[in-house]
């Protein structure tokens, strides 16, 4: 990727958005919120970059200020307090349609930003036994038979994040009916329930266009989970965590310091751990992902991750490893090499085409 700090002139104007109250949109600066580092990358190259805080209360607000840039870079989640991106996506997509370019643009969210990436991709080399449940009548057939048959299985819902609405599910040895449960969201403790209650449990995922994507349960989930950062199609960092989600708390309880997570270690795209990985990403998967979906490179996101966790190893002991989710909504934390490169590929942006 070339060098671009030496840009002298503005580039273009672009808008970095995230949500937040009216105190926050009306105090907000470049240089105090979460994404200060990128604000400062971006003006070493030239490029304006203002803070745009969102919020349903004040869309046409954020629209009027969308209207006057070239570019738009998304951090939302897609369930943040019970709100979702339902009337965010429609205002990007009409800035879209002005001129404007948005990262992550909703329809590519809707193609690799959703669960069903993991059932769409499963024949990759990433992939695993992975099911699709398009309808609660399909759920109802065809779950029950499957947990039977192949153990312990991770439902998760379309669209979520923070482990809303993802589930391991595993028969209990002591009842034909029951089964036991647990949720990913930090702090939830196994619960033991019929498993019709729990298939009941569920039937509001299916609202709308929601579908559920059924997985085996990875049992080497207590070795942690890797995250890996991409920068539009090249990895520019990993961030490796010993998660505590879909693993029963302790004995101590969820507040106790053993139930909790452990930090998450980044580190570059050069990381020796991960060169397998990496090379995997880049050169075989990505590509593949990219036609199964039909995403050019230009559409995809300026930053995206990709959480991996650890398959069997192989007779020879080499590590493989399943995909668990991609995220493209509101990446963050990102490695310290994230915020150049960030910078770097939204300049090409810029330059490929501004907005007259």
């Amino acid at each position: 990727m070339p060098d671009t700090r030496t840009m002298t002139k503005d580039t273009g104007r672009v808008a970095l958005l995230w949500r937040g109250d009216r105190e926050m949109r009306t105090t907000v600066t470049a240089s105090k919120n979460r994404l200060h580092r990128v604000f400062e990358a971006l003006a070493e190259r030239g490029v304006h970059a203002e803070p745009v805080v969102y919020s349903e209360e004040f869309a046409d607000e954020v629209r009027a200020q969308l209207a006057a840039v070239d570019g738009v870079l998304v951090w939302v989640d897609p369930i943040s307090d019970g709100k979702t991106r339902k009337e965010l996506d429609p205002l990007l997509r009409e800035v879209a349609a002005k001129g404007a370019w948005i990262s992550t643009h909703p329809d590519v969210i809707l193609k690799m930003g959703v669960k069903e990436v993991l059932h769409r991709t499963r024949h990759l080399g990433w992939g695993t036994d992975t099911h699709l449940y398009k309808s609660v009548t399909e759920f109802q057939a065809q779950f029950p038979a499957r947990l039977r048959e192949s153990g312990p299985r991770v439902l998760k819902q379309n669209r979520g994040n923070g482990g809303q609405g993802v589930w391991k599910v595993e028969n209990v040895t002591t009842s034909k009916a029951d089964v036991r449960v647990l949720h990913a969201r930090r702090g939830s403790v196994p619960e033991i329930l019929p498993l019709e209650a729990f298939m009941r449990r569920c039937e509001p995922y299916f609202e709308g266009e929601g579908r559920l994507i059924d997985q085996p349960f990875q049992t080497r989930l207590p070795e942690g989970m890797i995250r890996c950062y991409v920068g539009r199609n090249k990895v520019v960092g990993f961030g490796h965590q010993l998660i505590k989600a879909l693993i029963p708390p302790p004995p101590e309880g969820t507040d106790s310091e053993a139930a909790q997570p452990g930090p998450r270690i980044m580190s570059g795209a050069s990381n020796p751990q991960f060169q397998n990985l990496r090379e995997k990403v880049e050169q075989e998967w990505l590509p593949e992902m990219m036609r199964v979906l039909e995403i050019a490179e230009g559409e995809l996101p300026i930053i995206w991750d990709a959480d991996f966790l650890y398959g069997p190893r192989t007779a020879d002991g080499v590590d493989t490893y399943v995909l668990c989710e991609i995220n493209v909504s509101g990446v963050f934390p990102i490695p310290d090499e994230a915020p150049a490169a960030i910078a770097d590929l939204t300049v090409q942006r810029l330059r490929g085409g501004t907005r007259q």
